[in-house]
């Protein structure tokens, strides 16, 4: 994955919506979600929720952590 896709997917996996995922990464919400869309076809999975699962089981140090150190 690109940078800005392996960004996003880390802001997907941690749970944050398309308007969270753009504010953080200063792009449009459309723009967001080409890149969910795109990164669900990549994984295979149906939603969101399908590609969080598949980011906790590689442990992927992508994903940020949450709240105290959480991920």
């Amino acid at each position: 994955m690109f940078a800005v896709s392996t960004q996003l997917f880390g802001l997907l996996a941690r749970g944050d919506s398309n308007r969270q995922i753009a504010r953080a990464l200063f792009i449009s919400e459309r723009t967001v979600a080409v890149h969910v869309s795109r990164i669900l076809d990549k994984l295979g999975v149906r939603n969101r929720t399908e590609a969080a699962t598949v980011g906790a089981r590689l442990d992927d140090p992508a994903i940020p952590a949450g709240p105290a150190g959480t991920r």
